[in-house]
């Protein structure tokens, strides 16, 4: 798993900054300021996240597991972030309601974690 968690954030955190040069100068003259915060902001935790994921996957080489953690980072960042994406892109307010389960999956990646350092000798 720590291998996988090192790849995939690696893989999100490049995409982090390709998004985020696109969204400041491929869409900037294309979307409304407000588009380009919304995108800007799922750029934002992608980029939070996907450092929690390699993070998660350093720890894991060291023997320390955070597996929960690291599968509902994933799903927050395609929750989260990806519903952003295409919410600012389309303009379809349906993307809007999935954004928070999203948050939600941030939320209890960090709260496992949290949980499972207490539970540390």
């Amino acid at each position: 798993m720590s291998q996988l968690f090192l790849v995939l954030g690696a893989i999100f955190a490049g995409l982090g900054v390709i998004l985020g040069a696109f969204a400041a100068h491929g869409l900037k003259s294309r979307l409304s300021e407000h588009a380009i915060g919304v995108f800007q902001t799922g750029v934002e935790y992608q980029m939070y996240h996907a450092l929690g994921l390699i993070l998660i996957g350093v720890l894991g080489k060291l023997g320390m597991q955070f597996n929960v953690s690291g599968y509902f980072m994933l799903a927050g960042i395609l929750l989260f972030s990806g519903s952003l994406y295409a919410l600012a892109l389309t303009g379809i307010k349906w993307f809007g309601p999935i954004t928070p389960l999203g948050g939600l999956c941030f939320i209890v990646a960090w709260a496992a974690m949290v949980i499972k350092l207490l539970q540390m000798k």
